[in-house]
């Protein structure tokens, strides 16, 4: 990978990735063969890299790109019921321009906010393996490494991103509670910068936020309520100092 330096520069980077053959044939799969109501539409069928500002404060992670959703639009939560959610409550607090994502060009723009995704292509089923969880690590420990001078607050969409983001943010610095924390929908948990920081280096204090992921499942079933994202976004942005 070479030496990254800046977001824009990781985005290029993780757009070309061909680590993962599974995924590799899978998203370029779908993107020829294409959903019936998009097949005038030209796909993107490469790895999804993370949106929003490069100084964010605040962090959403979910857990990889919607076959027909990010992988046909190129942005992360773009054009799938799960995006139309997420962006309608984000836009609800206050913290993007607009509440619909529906392409790369659509205007769209959030405010201290970056979202991004354990792995970073299209999986079969939704599924991403262990060893492709993994792979795309590497490009997580970089993003976080590249966002941690501002970052106070990630919100966490899902059992599997929580999961995804513990060994990454220990690997970045931060002190990870023993017993682990674990997952749950409201979960609020604040983590220190390990004892290794270097003498007059930034604090890298943040705090974790569990939300149920913004999946068609738990949406349409009411597991999950506009309500209950809106509270998550409304405190991480608060703590965060966007709100």
């Amino acid at each position: 990978m070479g030496s990254i330096t800046s977001i824009g520069h990781l985005d290029r980077e993780v757009s070309r990735c061909r680590a993962c053959p599974r995924l590799v044939a899978w998203r370029e799969k779908v993107a020829a063969e294409k959903k019936a109501e998009f097949r005038d539409q030209h796909y993107w069928g490469r790895p999804v890299p993370g949106f929003g500002p490069a100084d964010a404060p605040m962090l959403i992670v979910g857990l990889a790109p919607a076959a027909h959703g990010g992988n046909r639009t190129g942005r992360m939560f773009t054009g799938d019921r799960a995006g139309d959610f997420l962006y309608a409550a984000l836009h609800a607090v206050g913290l993007s321009n607009q509440p619909t994502a529906t392409h790369i060009d659509d205007g769209l723009a959030l405010r201290g906010v970056r979202i991004t995704a354990p792995v970073h292509c299209a999986p079969p089923a939704n599924k991403p393996t262990t060893a492709e969880r993994d792979r795309c690590g590497q490009w997580l420990d970089i993003e976080l490494g590249l966002l941690k001078p501002k970052l106070r607050s990630v919100v966490v969409l899902g059992g599997f991103g929580w999961q995804s983001l513990l060994p990454v943010l220990e690997r970045g610095g931060w002190e990870i509670p023993r017993p682990r924390p674990k997952f749950g929908h409201g979960t609020e948990v604040d983590l220190a910068e390990s004892s290794g920081r270097s003498a007059g280096s930034t604090p890298g204090e943040i705090r974790l936020f569990g939300c149920f992921h913004v999946s068609q499942r738990n949406t349409f079933t009411g597991l999950l309520t506009p309500t209950m994202v809106e509270d998550v976004l409304r405190a991480a942005g608060t703590h965060a100092g966007l709100l």
